[in-house]
């Protein structure tokens, strides 16, 4: 129903999702005789933790933030915020498509959404241990 909605053009429709990067292992791809066992030493740690939070909207935006270190409470905040305040702005609805993460879940994010959703802006949480299907 919300895909069929943003088609329409009555709402916004956004995916949300994060992820993060660290230079510390080196990823190699060979190939090994059937019963060996591969084995990727671990070298030492370089660098610090790269973490991307990003909104697809697919065939319109990808909006994203980058964070050094992990994505947190207050870096997700921060994103969604600025999302609630887009919808105020253009006046449309906007929901976002999320899994179940822990952040998306804590009790300052909870006292938001009731101002989000004056604002807006409403999540829609995907079932746990939920992989989105490609539409065909």
């Amino acid at each position: 129903m919300l895909e069929l909605s943003a088609g329409a053009g009555e709402i916004d429709l956004k995916y949300l999702d994060e992820s993060g990067f660290c230079a510390w292992s080196e990823p190699s791809y060979t190939y090994y005789f059937k019963g060996e066992q591969k084995r990727v030493e671990q070298t030492a740690r370089r660098g610090r933790r790269l973490s991307i939070i990003g909104f697809l909207q697919p065939l319109i935006s990808f909006v994203y933030g980058l964070v050094i270190g992990g994505v947190n409470r207050w870096s997700y905040i921060n994103m969604m915020e600025r999302e609630a305040q887009e919808a105020q702005e253009l006046g449309r609805m906007r929901v976002i498509v999320q899994d179940n993460g822990p952040i998306h879940r804590c009790r300052e994010v909870q006292q938001l959404w009731t101002k989000w959703e004056q604002m807006g802006l409403y999540i829609f949480f995907l079932p746990k241990y939920c992989s989105l299907i490609e539409p065909n």
